[in-house]
């Protein structure tokens, strides 16, 4: 099936095309990535001509204003049916097919295409309710972060401990990570602030171990001649850092250049496998997910001790209608968060063993008020008993004089005189 006489050939030199209006609508990263592959491959599937995407979706325009509403959903109805044939061959799953229809209904939104989308919704498999994945153990993200790159062990605490996006990183700079102290000066948790200056820009914490883990990131790249200022990017390039024929350190590091959040997949990625964490997806067996996420291992953590609602706000999640009515400020949202600290933090033994110390130190002090306290307490029983006891001793002496006269009558008469 061919469009292509339906489009006029001025119409594509129109500065705000139907395209432009789609994209216009595409706020996240992950929806920017995604969607105009979805839209491109169903323009495809319709054999709608022309040298790209943007001539591409002009020409589905006309066509869909040119043609009755209901050839319009056939021609969508059309493209269902054969991604549900996909589905059913586990080439994709539901999720996916679910995708593809909210490009393409995002495109007709935009540009006032008129289709009834509930028929639509109708000729769609039912999306399962469950995941396969699970969260990492403790002991598989301690074997990751022994991958040899020194980026993967700041890259995995980080993650675990705030719930982000792999997106979040093409955004975060060294200025949007704060430690936050309590006043012994400790480090309890790092502020950090993702997707700086964009329309979905939210605040999160991270743990002290993930913070140090940035920080000492950033002191070794530092070390080897970059300038670490607000502006450095957290994830860099990879750099040379010994002159093999001297042995000695060279300073490439003055040159940084920002590792994109597609690196970071790959890097992540390989690390599972090498380490022996992950296997390769079968994709003959329909395989199309990893069995765990790392971001699950933040939710699942917090909610053991958080309020639900305070995890979803800190993961940057839309909590619908409760949004206009529960909005705790960033120090509830901060005292709720140091209560998953250790819950969080991989390497904990050392926290662990200087929180105990403490607890125990405060204990003994405690101890020691009450034993005090329990001592005064007795010594004045004691005192009281003793004041009680003196008195009746006295009271005692003198009934026993006053009766030894009586019994000696001359011995009264004696003392009256």
């Amino acid at each position: 099936m061919s469009f292509q006489d339906t489009a006029p050939s001025d119409s594509l030199a129109s500065i705000l095309s139907p395209y432009s209006k789609f994209k216009v609508a595409l706020k996240s990263k992950e929806v920017q990535r995604q969607y105009p592959s979805l839209l491109s491959k169903f323009l495809d599937f319709c054999k709608f001509d022309g040298l790209d995407v943007e001539e591409k979706s002009l020409k589905f325009t006309h066509f869909a204003k040119s043609k009755s509403q209901e050839e319009v959903e056939d021609t969508v109805i059309r493209f269902v049916l054969f991604q549900k044939e996909r589905v059913d061959k586990k080439e994709i799953t539901s999720g996916t097919l679910r995708n593809y229809v909210k490009a393409i209904k995002l495109f007709c939104r935009m540009n006032h295409i008129n289709v009834i989308w509930d028929i639509i919704s109708r000729s769609l498999p039912k999306v399962k309710q469950y995941a396969n994945d699970r969260i990492p153990t403790l002991e598989e993200i301690k074997k990751l972060i022994e991958y040899p790159d020194r980026r993967i062990k700041f890259v995995v605490l980080l993650t675990v401990s705030t719930g982000i996006r792999v997106g979040a990183w093409d955004y975060m700079k060294w200025k949007h990570i704060t430690p936050i102290k309590n006043q012994n000066g400790d480090i309890v948790a790092a502020k950090l602030i993702v997707y700086a200056g964009e329309p979905e820009e939210y605040f999160t914490f991270m743990t002290p171990e993930a913070y140090n883990a940035v920080k000492e990131w950033m002191e070794f790249r530092a070390s080897f001649g970059e300038e670490i200022i607000g502006q450095s990017w957290v994830l860099r390039n990879t750099w040379q850092k010994v002159k093999p024929r001297y042995s000695h350190r060279i300073g490439l590091a003055k040159y940084p250049k920002q590792f994109k959040s597609t690196g970071i997949k790959t890097l992540v990625g390989r690390a599972l496998q090498i380490q022996g964490i992950r296997p390769k997806l079968d994709l003959r067996k329909g395989e199309r997910n990893h069995e765990w996420k790392t971001r699950k291992f933040f939710k699942t953590q917090t909610e053991r001790v958080m309020k639900s609602l305070n995890v979803e706000i800190l993961m940057g999640h839309d909590i619908g209608l409760a949004d206009s009515y529960y909005k705790p400020s960033e120090q509830e949202l901060l005292e709720d968060y140091v209560k998953a600290v250790d819950l969080l933090t991989i390497y904990n033994d050392k926290s662990k063993l200087e929180k105990q110390v403490r607890e125990l130190n405060e204990k003994s002090k405690d101890t020691e008020y009450i034993v005090k306290a329990k001592l005064i307490e007795k010594d004045d029983i004691i005192n009281s008993m003793k004041d009680k006891y003196d008195v009746e001793i006295t009271a005692l002496k003198v009934a026993i004089s006053v009766q030894n006269l009586l019994r000696h009558p001359r011995k009264l008469a004696e003392i009256s005189n």
